[in-house]
């Protein structure tokens, strides 16, 4: 099977075409609602976007000072990585933006990214709670250098975005390494990128050319049915083309660790992004302790392991994991709350969960507090033979694959 395009590397395709000289291709770009935010915010901002459901998006470059003010809110939508990257963008170019979301995204924090661009030189207005509305001032910035609190791919890409854009030199050091998607992608198209350890900076003076993207399959959308094919709910699966960054592959390793048979094809380079298929059986799994070292590499897939984890012999801890309570819900409430709810035995910790595995059968409704990841992992549960789990909005899932219910009917096991 294929899994949609990868929605990391599609956001931030769409803006590099946007800020590039010259004419971007982008291919396999994922049309979900959350890539459909971006889009939006940069057709606001005076980039000509067509629309995302052909096979080839091709993107005219404005440069990196060629976008305007917006004459209306900005719209995110559901998406984080929309407004965070894009704020650091729009403070770059100087320009003045005020950025709304729904009120999942609403109640998201961004101090985080509001700070750094603040010590820049931008002024940023919050709501009183922290989150959206957001209003940035940009102008002229001065370089950062910026220690991380948080290990934040979304904060770390901010940065680097005003740094670019605003062409002054910035350096992040993150406590912990995430996904690096942003750097690759910048050093492909030009910029001068350079990383030390847990220490990654931009040097100004540097293009941003235009540059085709073929977007990679999404490890992260690609782990609900590893996880479907390791819990004997459907055949063994071949995923095919999918980024295999070992800063994305978290799950598969933990997926392997518990126990599942799980074998990669011969890799390729793909616009400095290593691509391969995936292959993965069932076998008897067993529960496993998950540290806050692995957990920056598989943030997004918790919800489907601890799923996987109420099949699997003995205790499931995770711990480190605390940034999943600012995600679109509280994950590890959510979690939890839903596992107890079908039956199975769970708890939660500051910073984490427990789960204990059985095989009795788990029945019940799944809130999924407008999640997609909730929703579909607890799909995925549900898919397991004796299992009867109603998820009470099931259409969450479109905010990054929106054709999951057809892929699991027609791949899982009756």
């Amino acid at each position: 099977m294929r899994v949609p395009g990868d929605k990391s590397i599609s956001h931030r395709a769409l803006m590099l075409a946007a800020l590039g000289s010259g004419r971007s291709r982008i291919r396999g770009l994922l049309c979900s609602a959350d890539i459909e935010s971006t889009a939006g915010v940069l057709r606001a901002l005076g980039a000509i976007i067509p629309p995302l459901d052909s096979a080839e998006v091709v993107v005219e470059g404005l440069g990196l000072r060629g976008l305007r003010a917006p004459a209306a809110d900005l719209d995110c939508g559901n998406s984080g990585t929309s407004t965070r990257l894009l704020a650091g963008i729009v403070a770059g170019a100087g320009l003045h933006a005020r950025f709304t979301g729904d009120a999942s995204l609403s109640a998201r924090p961004m101090r985080r990214v509001a700070r750094p661009l603040e010590a820049m030189g931008a002024r940023v207005e919050l709501a009183e709670h922290g989150g959206l509305p957001m209003t940035v001032r940009g102008g002229p910035l001065r370089g950062l250098t910026w220690h991380s609190e948080v290990a934040s791919a979304q904060v770390k890409s901010a940065i680097l975005l005003a740094g670019l854009v605003a062409d002054v030199p910035v350096e992040v050091h993150e406590p912990a390494a995430t996904r690096d998607h942003t750097e690759r992608m910048l050093r492909a198209r030009g910029a001068d990128i350079r990383t030390d350890g847990l220490a990654v900076s931009f040097v100004p003076g540097a293009r941003l050319d235009a540059a085709d993207t073929e977007v990679p399959g999404d490890p992260s959308s690609a782990a609900f049915f590893a996880g479907l094919a390791a819990l004997g709910a459907s055949e063994p699966l071949t995923i095919e083309a999918i980024s295999v960054n070992p800063l994305r592959i978290g799950a598969l390793r933990v997926l392997r660790r518990m126990g599942a048979r799980v074998t990669y094809g011969a890799s390729a380079e793909q616009g400095g992004e290593s691509v391969a298929s995936v292959t993965v059986g069932p076998s008897a799994l067993r529960g496993v302790t998950i540290t806050a070292d692995e957990v920056p590499a598989l943030i997004d897939e918790l919800p489907l392991l601890a799923c996987v984890a109420a099949r699997a012999e003995g205790e499931t801890r995770v711990t480190g994991a605390e940034e999943l309570r600012v995600k679109e819900s509280d994950r590890i409430r959510a979690i939890v709350a839903n596992l107890r709810a079908l039956g199975a035995d769970a708890e939660e910790l500051p910073d984490g969960l427990v789960v204990r595995g059985s095989d009795r059968p788990l029945r019940g409704t799944v809130r999924t507090h407008a999640d997609h990841r909730i929703a579909m992992a607890f799909g995925v549960l549900g898919a397991v033979a004796g299992n009867d789990v109603t998820i009470d909005d099931p259409s969450y899932a479109s905010v990054s694959y929106p054709t999951f219910w057809d892929d699991l009917a027609r791949h899982r096991q009756r």
